[in-house]
């Protein structure tokens, strides 16, 4: 997470060194008003962009929830382009290139990817337990054989724990309804 919030802060310092090296002539001389206009005349049509992507990410969702499907990828799409928003809105040739990578359908789809894969899903399982993906334990109670090869028994020092010498692993089904009756 840290590593994410440190490039968000470098990529307007980029911005800022490009734009000083442009303007200083120390890359190539180009004018500041060229510069200035640029810079606008590339938010002015990403955003137009992500105006038109937004839209349709919109419809694609729409139908899906009309078929009853889950729009988890449009979902994903709805939030990378709100990103490509924010890019475009802050001032810069390298925001404005970081926007329109999130912004292009063609470019968005393996960002899409990469996000699901080490955003998405690791915050899903953190959530459920692992429920969601699958990657559920299913080997027991965790420490169970380590209780068992102390010697560790219930209250009463027998394996049912509770006083009545009743042990559920040598239990039949006319032991457990006899148990239920009293």
């Amino acid at each position: 997470m840290l590593r994410a919030i440190a490039l968000l802060l470098l990529i307007p310092l980029f911005d800022a060194v490009l734009l000083v090296a442009l303007a200083t002539g120390v890359v190539y001389p180009v004018p500041p008003l060229v510069i200035v206009a640029l810079v606008v005349l590339t938010a002015l049509v990403g955003m137009l962009l992500v105006r038109a992507e937004g839209r349709t990410t919109l419809r694609k969702i729409q139908q899906k929830l009309a078929t009853g499907e889950v729009p988890t990828d449009e979902l994903i799409d709805g939030g990378l382009l709100v990103a490509a928003g924010a890019f475009f809105l802050t001032p810069g040739l390298v925001t404005d290139f970081v926007g329109l990578l999130l912004a292009v359908p063609i470019t968005r789809i393996p960002i899409r990817a990469a996000v699901r894969r080490w955003a998405v899903r690791p915050y899903i399982d953190a959530k459920t337990g692992g429920f969601a993906s699958g990657q559920v334990y299913i080997g027991g109670f965790p420490n169970q054989d380590s209780a068992a090869d102390t010697g560790a028994s219930g209250p009463s020092g027998s394996a049912g724990g509770d006083g009545s010498g009743f042990d559920p692993d040598k239990a039949t089904d006319v032991d457990f309804e006899e148990r239920e009756d009293s």
